[in-house]
């Protein structure tokens, strides 16, 4: 039996750290888990994501067997 929202399956969170300089950042999602990801993660083409943003991704394995962030698509707010 597979973990509630286990890889593959669509997450939300939100963007706790980003480095723009590096393009390195973090997310923890509702369940609180945290999650690395690239700015080359980002779905939408920019390049960069403001801390606090809530977020829809996927999790997938990484490099180093880690899981990490993928497919980080910034949430509308309403």
């Amino acid at each position: 039996m597979q973990a509630r929202g286990g890889p593959g399956a669509p997450h939300t969170g939100v963007v706790t750290e980003f480095d723009d300089p590096r393009g390195l950042g973090a997310l923890r999602d509702d369940d609180g888990r945290l999650f690395p990801f690239h700015c080359s993660a980002l779905s939408d083409g920019s390049r960069t994501v403001a801390v606090g943003t809530r977020v829809a991704y996927t999790v997938v394995a990484g490099h180093g067997g880690r899981y990490e962030a993928r497919a980080v698509n910034p949430l509308l707010t309403s």
